[in-house]
């Protein structure tokens, strides 16, 4: 398989959007799967799923969000609001006007994924939802204490501590993944972290984003966006290893067009652990929706 990035420019930040090709080329069936990351992840991490997918005919482009992976950072004074990457999503899904778009969000992704589909539900023809369905819920009377939390956090960023190996790296993923095979999170490793300017290995993405949101998380407010959605969306759960806020099937009755599928044994990284199984089930509900 082929990949290659081109950069699309949106809302003065250039965002970096991987292409994924079957090398000799596949009969295309003319849709398009945009692939939303998740939180402290790439696009490049999507590979084991789009090679499946390219070859089923789809052409499989997954972005990088501001901060992430290629994209650019945001500038001094800048920040990551959720609602900017659904702008910056608006501006991308301009820039490369598919004529049939089919949207894949995994985890963060999922939520910026059903955001953008709420608010603009003719533009995307179908929509798959990987444990992405926002956060916890937290109530308004939060706010002050969330706030709170915010700058208690941003006084603490600090540029990224370089790792002496790759095997550093996968330490680490294995902390937070400790189910994943460590071979497959030693690749991941290497797609999930760049040279700095010293010629140092560190994440690639922004400290910044591991400060806490300055706005509590309101499901109320959320779950109105679900109920905009009109396309036929698909909900993948990663079984009890997954992610699953309290007031899951709340959320999920909010969709008027629903299926589901899970793969108990995959937990949260499914897109890791079990991209075969993913990328039939996308390509699947995909084709359920003519072009």
């Amino acid at each position: 398989m082929r990949e290659h990035v081109t950069f699309v420019e949106a809302n003065g930040l250039r965002h970096a959007i991987r292409h994924f090709e079957v090398t000799g080329g596949a009969p295309s069936n003319k849709k398009t799967a945009l692939v939303l990351h998740g939180f402290l992840d790439s696009g490049a991490t999507f590979e084991l799923v789009a090679e499946p997918l390219a070859r089923m005919g789809f052409e499989v482009i997954a972005p990088d969000f501001r901060g992430f992976g290629a994209s650019d950072r945001v500038g001094a004074g800048g920040y990551y609001h959720f609602p900017d990457y659904v702008v910056d999503l608006e501006a991308v899904v301009r820039a490369l006007a598919p004529k049939w778009l089919g949207i894949v969000g995994h985890s963060m992704g999922g939520g910026v994924a059903t955001l953008f589909t709420g608010t603009f539900p003719d533009r995307v023809q179908s929509l798959v939802v990987m444990e992405g369905l926002g956060p916890m819920n937290e109530p308004a009377s939060f706010a002050v204490e969330r706030m709170r939390k915010h700058f208690a956090d941003r006084a603490k960023v600090r540029p990224p501590r370089p790792m002496a190996s790759l095997d550093e790296a996968t330490d680490r993923l294995a902390a937070t993944h400790p189910r994943v095979d460590r071979v497959l999170l030693r690749t991941r490793a290497e797609r999930l972290t760049k040279k700095d300017a010293d010629g140092k290995l560190v994440w690639a993405w922004d400290p910044l984003h591991r400060t806490a949101s300055m706005t509590p998380f309101l499901a109320d407010a959320y779950t109105s966006f679900l109920r905009a959605i009109t396309c036929e969306t698909l909900f993948v759960s990663g079984g009890p290893y997954g992610w699953h806020p309290p007031d899951e099937e709340e959320r999920l009755a909010c969709f008027s067009r629903l299926s589901r599928v899970d793969f108990p044994d995959a937990g949260h990284m499914m897109h890791w652990t079990a991209p075969n199984e993913v990328a039939s089930a996308v390509a699947e509900h995909f084709n359920r929706v003519s072009g």
